[in-house]
């Protein structure tokens, strides 16, 4: 058996970026940007004014100073000519400040009548003026690669994009595989369950930006899991992901057919719980991960080992998921000879963030594994913990 860190980057050489195509932006929320981007303008692409009031040349803004109206100028609409001694120019946020201008009063620091304004209020430090500029300028870069957000769009479409060069999600073909299995809303015989991790994993999929496809479940003959495989292989995947019989049983299958499919294996066992029948290998270009049958093991080993693979494929850099440090709430035993990544919950406290385990750490208990909202690892041969001692645990 190899460690949990080995493993991952096993898996993670199995797989790499793939290609860009290019997206509306209207459709690029989430999607990894492929290439630096470079703004076309100015932002703003002209000084502008911050506030709603008047323009003038600052060296004649002093308390009780008049200024003729000569103009107005709003957003979209500038005024063309110059702003002399004397005069002013009413205008709104976001309008070109006019030539000659140097600073704009707020409209509550004058009175006017009619088309003169008199300054009634000693004025600040702050010009009220955006320069043009002043957020990015035209030769500013987006840098890649970049998850892009909501506030990463308007950044784009400021920078004048319509269309953003994008990495292509990658494909995932998920197959679970079992005579005893059946799909939700089916018909259960008396030695039947339902199969139910394969949803969890396409969830999280989509969450990560992956294109997932759940095949019909493989029955256990040699025959229906090469044809599985095969019809996963014409859809184009690029990840192939078998759930169930990954282990060394009489009716544990899939390593035969993933060798008889010209399957490189990489590894096949790790030393962590649950998941310790976790296989990899490669044929080409195409990644495969077997994951355990039972349904926590086969999450856990979702969050640990294939959402790392499609954010490779997404060519991201930081892949694997984030550590954070957390304090017991409860002591704990001593670890085993493998790595443990316990169900529990977290929460941010006053002082310091605190994690409980839950009791039950069974594999097959999806209620447990509904109510965690991370996995708090217990290293090979962890010492004994007690209530308040630092652990590492990781959200899902």
């Amino acid at each position: 058996m190899i460690s949990v860190d080995a493993a991952q980057a096993l898996c993670l050489g199995l797989v790499r970026a793939g290609e860009a195509e290019v997206v509306d932006l209207a459709d690029a929320l989430g999607r990894v940007l492929a290439a630096p981007l470079r703004a076309k303008r100015d932002q703003p692409p002209f000084s502008a004014s911050a506030m709603d009031g008047y323009a003038v040349q600052s060296g004649q803004a002093t308390t009780g100073s008049t200024f003729d109206v000569i103009g107005e100028a709003a957003a979209g609409h500038g005024w063309d000519g110059h702003v002399g001694p004397g005069q002013a120019v009413r205008i709104f946020t976001g309008a070109p400040v006019p030539d000659g201008a140097t600073r704009v009063i707020i409209q509550e620091n004058v009175t006017r009548n009619g088309d003169q304004i008199t300054l009634t209020e000693p004025l600040k430090d702050n010009i009220n003026i955006r320069p043009q500029g002043a957020d990015f300028t035209r030769d500013f870069t987006l840098d890649a690669p970049r998850a892009l957000t909501s506030a990463d769009l308007a950044l784009i479409a400021a920078m004048n994009h319509a269309r953003v060069a994008v990495i292509r999600r990658p494909k995932v073909a998920l197959i679970s595989t079992g005579d005893e299995l059946l799909m939700p809303g089916g018909d259960p015989g008396p030695d039947q369950i339902i199969a139910s991790n394969v949803f969890a994993l396409q969830a999280m999929l989509a969450q990560t930006g992956a294109e997932a496809h759940v095949l019909p479940i493989a029955p256990d003959t040699p025959e229906a899991l090469d044809t599985t495989l095969a019809q996963a292989a014409d859809w184009g995947a690029d990840i192939i992901v078998t759930i169930g019989g990954a282990s060394v049983g009489d009716h544990d299958l899939v390593a035969p057919a993933l060798d008889r499919f010209g399957v490189t294996r990489s590894f096949h066992k790790i030393a962590m719980r649950p998941g310790k029948p976790l296989m990899a290998g490669a044929k080409g270009r195409v990644a495969f991960l077997g994951l355990p049958g039972n349904p926590v093991s086969a999450v856990v080993c979702g969050h640990l080992f294939l959402l790392p693979m499609v954010r490779r494929a997404l060519g991201l850099d930081d892949v694997l998921p984030p550590a954070l440090t957390a304090r017991l709430t409860a002591p704990l035993p001593a670890g085993g000879p493998r790595a443990h990544y316990m169900r529990a919950r977290f929460d941010e406290g006053d002082a310091a963030r605190q994690v409980t385990a839950f009791d039950r750490q069974d594999s097959s208990m999806l209620t447990v594994l509904a109510e965690a909202n991370c996995l708090l690892l217990r290293p090979i041969d962890d010492a004994p913990k007690a209530a308040g001692d630092a652990v590492t645990i990781y959200p899902i």
